[in-house]
């Protein structure tokens, strides 16, 4: 089979040096993920090599690991690393690299089409690394990178909202949070209140205990989102609103986003649509959409250094005390943990963010 053979492949290899890293030969299930030995990365020009402490996991896990619904492709001889947020300590430096030393303490979210950090070691460009919150243990840092930089994007960039330089210079807006509960929304709530000093930051849940966690992370409302939307602004006073961050369905939300957006106003969605979606309802409102892929950066090589000032200012605000972490579920990292930790996500029932702690056992 093809572990067997990336192995064969290994022992010819004489004086490769190896580590341990949980992944897959096959596309499919949360079964199907195995512990395995794999070539330890060496950094070159501007990377650096981490040695993971933490990790965290996003619904892009299990995306990744179904191979985005095609599960019969073929992984291919080299093993897929699943992983896309985690914090721990820089071990090597690549020739190249500058903003880095060995020893730092960092987190990161990575890069879709590289190993991730389910790893012993991972190899990251250094421009898309931060430096970890002073405040913060590796396992509550290890839940903001992936989360922290969509958010931030997704505001600042695609739905465009200034950064004030006060409070009383926040928009006299209203944003609404499509599942204001998830790992995205619960720094995007956080964000908008907290940074960008939005007047009205609805959110939507559907579970008290889900409901109660969005009011503590800074919403000013809290709507169901099981319910017509319109009828739920209706409730609390608002014909319409001025932003909306949908993370969670783009196509079950559409036409509801039609119908509340305010003319002149902002879209965003985190979710690509399946099919085309009907922009018509968008036009007489003018009002405009985006998306906010957070890995595009890094995929394309673009102002990639952004994403290390992004990381940053998060951990700025995070020692500050403005952030609040959204670690919601830890464990120690195992095969069984992870496995479990991937059954999590696809319930989508999931408060904040799952972390996972590197230790002794974690891959024996």
């Amino acid at each position: 089979n093809i572990q067997h053979k990336f192995l064969l492949t290994l022992q010819q290899t004489s004086n490769m040096a190896t580590m341990k890293a949980f992944g897959i030969t096959q596309y499919g299930g949360a079964h199907n993920i195995d512990l395995l030995t794999v070539p330890r990365p060496t950094p070159t020009g501007r990377e650096i090599l981490v040695k993971n402490l933490a990790v965290s996991l996003n619904p892009v896990d299990y995306k990744v690991r179904e191979n985005f619904g095609d599960k019969s492709a073929n992984v291919g001889e080299t093993p897929r690393i699943m992983g896309y947020d985690s914090a721990g300590v820089v071990e090597e430096v690549g020739p190249e690299a500058s903003l880095f030393k060995v020893g730092d303490e960092v987190y990161f979210a990575g890069v879709l089409n590289r190993s991730g950090s389910n790893a012993e070691y991972t190899v990251v460009d250094e421009r898309i690394v931060g430096f970890k919150p002073k405040t913060q243990s590796f396992e509550d840092a290890s839940a903001l990178p992936l989360t922290a930089l969509t958010a931030w994007e997704g505001l600042t960039e695609s739905l465009n909202i200034p950064v004030p330089s006060s409070p009383a210079e926040g928009q006299k807006k209203t944003l609404l949070v499509i599942n204001g509960a998830g790992g995205v929304g619960s720094l995007v709530v956080q964000i908008a209140k907290k940074v960008l000093h939005i007047e009205t930051v609805i959110a939507t849940a559907s579970r008290p205990e889900s409901v109660e966690w969005c009011k503590k992370l800074g919403a000013d409302h809290v709507i169901n989102h099981r319910n017509t939307l319109s009828t739920e602004l209706k409730h609390i006073g608002f014909s319409g609103v001025d932003y909306i961050f949908e993370c969670f369905d783009l196509n079950h939300y559409w036409t509801a986003i039609g119908e509340i957006i305010n003319p002149l106003a902002r879209i965003v969605s985190i979710n690509n649509a399946h099919g085309a979606l009907d922009l018509a309802p968008l036009f007489a409102k003018r009002a405009s959409f985006s998306y906010e892929f957070m890995f595009t950066r890094p995929l394309f090589g673009f102002e990639m250094e952004k994403q290390h000032a992004i990381l940053n200012q998060v951990a700025e605000l995070s020692d500050s005390g403005v952030l609040l972490n959204t670690k919601t579920v830890s464990a120690p990292l195992t095969l069984a943990s992870l496995r479990k930790a991937h059954q999590q996500q696809e319930s989508g029932t999931l408060i904040g963010k799952a972390v996972l702690v590197v230790d002794s056992q974690s891959f024996l």
